[in-house]
């Protein structure tokens, strides 16, 4: 008997301002609001035939590095320009190592993650 992902959640204070981030940043086209039995609403991202994103309000700040996070890598624009698309949506470069193929971005909440070269 196996298990399978149903979604990558992120934690984070307002959902839907993330939310619209990472929707802008992957072009996500289906959004989905459903709330729990407590009157909290998720928002969640998906799109056929990959895992979704779900982002979940908490109330407590994030604290420290992110141990599990996203990589991405542009479809139609060079690594540096999709940087600048990023940091014009909100994100902020953490780290530009150029011995490294990734630069670490934040999120406008702080959750770190990588964009890598355009991939063939």
């Amino acid at each position: 008997m196996n298990a399978r992902i149903i979604a990558v959640t992120v934690d984070c204070h307002d959902a839907e301002q993330l939310a619209d981030f990472w929707r802008q940043t992957l072009g996500y086209p289906q959004i989905q609001r459903w709330q729990d039995g407590h009157g909290m609403t998720y928002v969640e991202l998906s799109r056929d035939g990959e895992v979704p994103l779900l982002f979940q309000p908490v109330g407590e700040n994030k604290q420290v590095k992110n141990r599990v996070h996203i990589d991405i890598a542009p479809t139609e624009l060079a690594q540096d320009a999709e940087i600048e698309r990023l940091v014009a949506l909100g994100a902020r470069v953490l780290t530009e190592d150029p011995a490294e193929r990734f630069i670490v971005l934040a999120d406008p909440e702080g959750n770190e993650f990588c964009v890598l070269p355009q991939r063939g």
